[in-house]
């Protein structure tokens, strides 16, 4: 196993896009700019969805055109359809994603569609991302519990990020959506999963609503899992699933990988400057 940790830093997206007001351009901009500086390796600048569903994105072509683009960092967004993808690479992202769910009432909620539904929509996004040489990650929320299904079944999450596994996305990224996992729950999910799925293939995304998110990555570490969702300063939640407050910390995941003995590479200093330009930005951290 790697004695690196990779931090897919997702507040720009994430993390502004949950919020109800608008963060201008250039502080996103800004935000970026600084996550760029601290030695992240990968971050979620923007999301190129509709503006009528989500406007606070409304802005991304802007955006990536705006930040200043650092050598070795990968630069993605997320893109739920063929017309998203095709905005994503005329901006020149560096990487795509889609964004599925293990449990129907959301996926409902979220993406108007069934589970099946949405991956049959996914299929052309992979198929045209493939075509570009791009590549593609895969999120998928509630693997723990859903807003309006209750818990969900770990045959369910196995069963979704296989498929989207083997429809091409080169990782799995598994969203605690409401922030309702335990290490237990974690547990028996990764027992299942794991047991035909390589833990390098996956990456663990928590909301850490119960408090509980940094004993959620610690036992991911211990199992093998090596790329972890974070936003910087905690920003963030979902505007689909209530309950959510945010995303755990990136410094907070710094701090089990550095405990846990692991290598991450960003400089703690300059993290510090970023989040003080997200909390300039959002005016409520």
């Amino acid at each position: 196993m790697s004695s690196t940790v990779t931090v897919f830093e997702v507040g720009p997206r994430d993390g502004l896009q949950s919020r109800g007001d608008m963060v201008p351009t250039t502080k996103k901009i800004a935000l970026i700019d600084a996550l760029s500086r601290t030695g992240l390796r990968k971050i979620e600048a923007t999301s190129f969805v509709s503006p009528r569903w989500v406007p606070q994105m409304a802005d991304a072509g802007e955006v990536m055109a705006g930040i200043v683009r650092h050598e070795g960092v990968t630069y993605a967004a997320l893109t739920p359809n063929v017309t998203g993808l095709g905005r994503a690479l005329a901006a020149g992202c560096g990487e795509v994603a889609i964004f599925a769910s293990s449990s129907d009432g959301f996926s409902r909620a979220n993406l108007n569609c069934s589970i099946a539904e949405s991956f049959e929509r996914f299929a052309p996004v992979l198929e045209e991302a493939r075509a570009a040489g791009v590549p593609v990650r895969g999120y998928l929320s509630t693997v723990i519990a859903c807003p309006f299904d209750g818990p969900t079944d770990p045959g369910e999450v196995s069963r979704w990020a296989g498929r989207l596994l083997e429809m091409g996305c080169y990782e799995v990224s598994l969203g605690d959506t409401i922030g309702a996992g335990d290490t237990e729950a974690l547990d028996w999910l990764l027992d299942g999963l794991l047991a035909h799925t390589d833990a390098e293939r996956i990456a663990g995304h928590f909301h850490d609503t119960a408090g509980v998110a940094a004993d959620l990555v610690a036992l991911a570490l211990d199992r093998g899992v090596r790329t972890f969702d974070a936003s910087v300063a905690g920003l963030g939640g979902c505007p689909y699933a209530p309950g959510a407050p945010g995303n755990v910390d990136t410094r907070c995941v710094l701090e089990v990988i550095e405990a846990k003995g692991f290598r991450h590479g960003i400089d703690l200093d300059a993290l510090a400057r970023a989040e003080a330009v997200a909390r300039a930005a959002t005016n409520a951290i």
